[in-house]
């Protein structure tokens, strides 16, 4: 192994070594470096508002869902096979009140997404917290069944998941705006030296 990195490091070969200097690179005057640092700033903004409404329009779609479930269970109780697994357990007031207070947690992700203040990412821990409360009913219920069913492990955790998908969306995007400004910062800063 050593023999290898000695006969590498006493190389000629141009193969095995990168570029020190390019002939044609050459400095960005003032108004190019504008224009690049506009058109990196456009760019994370449309990217942004991309990934926000496609994050929002999955949970809106999963809000939905729970809407559909909530008619179902308060016009025909526990027709719904992943309901019907608790008619033991819960009163069907209570799965309904369940189900609304996910809507509510899915809906504050949703507004944290799209809120333009320092407070967005406030909606969505609340988010978080609601869907941990949500998560301890459903586990609690869910484990004084009989035979656990996997198949309605969405309960639990749906409400959560989404509260910790964005956040994480959340942080991945305010990372990237954050890099933008900081190169408009040494921008203006090599202007001032």
């Amino acid at each position: 192994m050593k023999k290898l990195a000695r006969k590498l490091r006493n190389s000629e070969d141009q193969n095995f070594s990168l570029p020190i200097h390019d002939e044609d690179s050459r400095p960005l005057d003032s108004q190019e470096q504008e224009e690049l640092v506009r058109s990196l700033e456009r760019s994370q903004a449309q990217q942004s508002r991309l990934w926000r409404t496609v994050f929002a329009t999955l949970f809106f779609c999963y809000i939905m869902f729970l809407l559909y479930s909530i008619f179902h269970q308060a016009s025909s109780p526990w027709e719904l096979r992943y309901h019907a697994y608790f008619m033991e357990e819960i009163k069907s007031w209570i799965i309904i009140s369940a189900e609304w207070v996910a809507v509510l947690a899915c809906s504050f992700a949703i507004i944290g997404l799209f809120h333009e203040s320092i407070l967005r990412r406030r909606w969505i821990q609340y988010s978080w917290y609601i869907g941990i409360i949500l998560a301890v009913f459903w586990l609690y219920y869910l484990l004084r069944l009989p035979k656990f069913h996997w198949d309605v492990i969405w309960l639990p955790f749906g409400p959560p998941c989404a509260a910790a998908i964005c956040l994480y969306v959340d942080h991945l995007l305010t990372e990237s705006s954050e890099e933008v400004r900081k190169l408009r910062g040494y921008m203006y800063t090599y202007k001032a030296s």
